[in-house]
């Protein structure tokens, strides 16, 4: 870092109105660059409210997940204990189920995903190729979706172990 102040830099890159005339023609040509300045940083923000929302599904189905794979583990080990009466396949067969249901869950959260972002990546470069904003910011693979589909992996194995009880969860 510098030791110089944040608001003295922000000062020094600061262009007047008569200054942006002066480089861009007119005050038209301003109106129009600081509009599609924004309008290309609402794509930005656009992009970063989706994997909110991708985020959220992600911990309800981490939720859902552990809490099967918990449940499968506690009441499994319950059965071994003298005088406790339960069907034996009750515990693998609720865990499972709460499983499945956050893997469904997190299923339908990545397709939204996906084809949001394919609209919105369609609809940026359909105004970029239009001149109305410039695409210079960089539009990078989604590191909440790459989580997703991992967190999809493990729920997978999860099942698998529990209903066939094989490593790496058996």
């Amino acid at each position: 870092m510098t030791d110089k102040d944040p608001r003295r830099a922000l000062a020094d890159r600061a262009v007047t109105l008569e200054q942006a005339e002066a480089t861009l023609g007119s005050a038209d040509a301003v109106s129009l660059e600081l509009s599609s300045r924004r309008t290309g940083m609402s794509f930005q923000r656009t992009r970063m409210s989706a994997d909110r929302t991708l985020m959220s599904i992600i911990r309800t189905a981490l939720s859902l997940i552990g809490f099967g794979f918990t449940i499968f583990q506690f009441f499994g080990h319950m059965l071994q204990v003298p005088g406790v009466a339960m069907n034996p396949h009750a515990p693998r067969n609720f865990g499972t189920a709460l499983v499945f249901l956050g893997m469904v869950m997190l299923t339908l959260g990545i397709v939204y995903h996906l084809r949001y972002m394919q609209g919105l990546r369609a609809e940026r470069t359909q105004m970029k190729r239009e001149g109305l904003i410039h695409g210079e910011s960089h539009y990078p693979i989604s590191l909440t979706l790459i989580t997703a589909g991992l967190l999809w992996l493990l729920g997978l194995m999860a099942i698998a172990g529990m209903t066939f009880n094989i490593a790496p969860f058996g």
